[in-house]
């Protein structure tokens, strides 16, 4: 089995020594993506194309390997070849019969060699052979040497003939590690994948970090779709995936700063803890999904303030795209599956966002708050593998109830603001109110022989918060869904 693989464009306009750097990554990386299919693959350099050999000739390992090709970055496309033996012209146009015959039906066509080696005819000979044994034995629309239907390429090298029996788009972009690494801000929506995608195609080393806002579920999400994006598009290198805690920065964000000005300040928290888990992993960037005026903390003003937070490079591959431009290319790398399922978990959410933040305001703001907050998610920071993310998590049950049984509190978890707008009132039960925000460290001072049903407005954050209670020990909780 033969694959010819052609250089992504823009690899061979460099100078030689360039090219021949990223030629040889780009081997190494084949290398690695193909050993569980063929550890003895064979590939050698050519100018302009890398030559493939595999000894495995099944269907099953051939697919295999026209569906890992497809996916390593550096590849322009792919040629897929089949080797024979001939001596005589006789045989080189019975075989070239016998792979295209088919396809000549009613097209014009033309034959193109390429000949190496000794012969006892010329590349000339072998195109007028076989393209006038094709016109007679074939139903063609006649033979066509400019802008034809079909173009065989035929290949002699002694006496070995090689028909190329289907080509294969690349995914183009550079071989990884030609670039250097990143770090992606991973939230598992369609954004944050399709900037990660980017980055990957470019050639870089992508590593990835999620800030877990209180969600035990959002971060199973996480992990299955980086695994995904490693797994299909980076797995010729190793990356690191990095949870930080969250929860106690939202918390302190609620409880100091005013509400205008809380997704701003959230976001600088996470760059300046970004920056901290980059500089620890030696990378010199960052790489976020956001999208100019997608939201409002991602207004040219705002964004600016967000990035004066830090030193560290802050690149936005999506900034000028339309939404529908991101689902599309998430449906089209397959990471819009994970997306559309993610859990939405945002512990800060402002009715009346500010969407010109003022630099100064927003500094004043910070200073009320504790910064020994954010220390101490950075330091609880946990590194994995990220060929480890592919163990499944084992989430645990929560159960729904639409009413109140007699020894059940309902517990409302909303936010202050979003209580006070539009009170809880069971008739017959009784209400409490603690905020999300407030539950993991005041949920074990309530009474523990009542069960309590924890209510927000779609329900999302009072599952996710129970599953988080049920995972720290706590079995008297439920959902409330009325």
């Amino acid at each position: 089995m033969k694959f010819i693989i052609k250089l992504h464009p823009e690899i061979t306009i460099k100078s030689k020594s360039v090219r021949q750097r990223m030629s040889k990554i780009l081997q190494g990386n084949i290398r690695n993506v193909l050993k569980p299919l063929d550890e003895h693959v064979k590939i050698r350099a050519d100018w302009d194309k890398l030559v493939l050999r595999s000894n495995i000739l099944t269907e099953e390992h051939r697919a295999a390997m026209i569906a890992a090709l497809a996916c390593i970055p550096g590849i322009q496309s792919f040629l897929e070849v089949k080797e024979y033996q001939v001596t005589t012209l006789d045989e080189i146009l019975e075989l070239t019969q016998a792979m295209f015959g088919d396809r000549l039906a009613g097209k014009t066509f033309c034959v193109r060699a390429k000949r190496r080696g000794q012969q006892s005819f010329s590349s000339l000979d072998v195109e007028r052979y076989v393209g006038g044994g094709l016109n007679q034995r074939c139903a063609t629309g006649g033979v066509r040497l400019k802008n034809p239907d079909l173009q065989i390429n035929l290949e002699l090298d002694g006496d070995r003939l090689f028909l190329v029996s289907g080509q294969h788009a690349g995914l183009g972009g550079f071989p990884i590690a030609t670039q250097e690494s990143v770090l992606s801000l991973m939230s598992g929506g369609y954004d944050s994948g399709v900037a990660s995608y980017q980055f990957i195609k470019r050639g870089s080393r992508v590593h990835y970090c999620f800030f877990n806002l209180g969600g035990r579920e959002h971060e199973a999400g996480v992990r299955e779709v980086v695994h995904y994006l490693w797994k299909k598009y980076g797995a010729s290198h190793r990356v690191k995936f990095i949870s930080v805690p969250f929860e106690g920065v939202v918390a302190e964000i609620l409880d100091k700063i005013d509400k205008g000005h809380m997704g701003v300040v959230l976001k600088r928290m996470m760059m300046r803890a970004g920056a901290a888990v980059a500089e620890k992993l030696d990378i010199r960037a960052l790489v976020t999904g956001e999208s100019m005026g997608q939201v409002s903390s991602q207004t040219v003003t705002n964004l600016n303030v967000i990035d004066r937070v830090t030193d560290t490079l802050i690149l936005r591959p999506l900034i000028a795209a339309d939404k529908q431009d991101i689902i599309d290319q998430a449906r089209q790398i397959g990471t819009a599956a994970y997306a559309e399922k993610m859990p939405e978990y945002c512990g800060v959410i402002s009715q009346k966002p500010t969407i010109k933040a003022d630099l100064a305001k927003v500094e004043a703001e910070e200073a009320r708050f504790d910064f020994g907050v954010l220390d101490t998610a950075i330091q609880a920071s946990f590194v994995e593998d990220v060929r480890d993310l592919a163990r499944a998590w084992t989430l645990p049950e929560v159960e729904f109830s639409e009413a109140a049984g007699n020894d059940e509190v309902i517990l409302d978890i909303r936010a202050p603001e979003e209580e006070e707008e539009a009170p809880l009132q069971v008739d017959g039960h009784q209400v409490l109110h603690l905020p999300f925000f407030k539950l993991a460290h005041q949920f074990g001072e309530l009474d523990s022989s009542k069960t309590y049903l924890l209510y927000c407005a779609r329900g999302v954050m009072s599952r996710l918060q129970a599953i988080h209670l049920k995972e720290q020990g706590f079995d008297n909780v439920k959902v409330y869904k009325p």
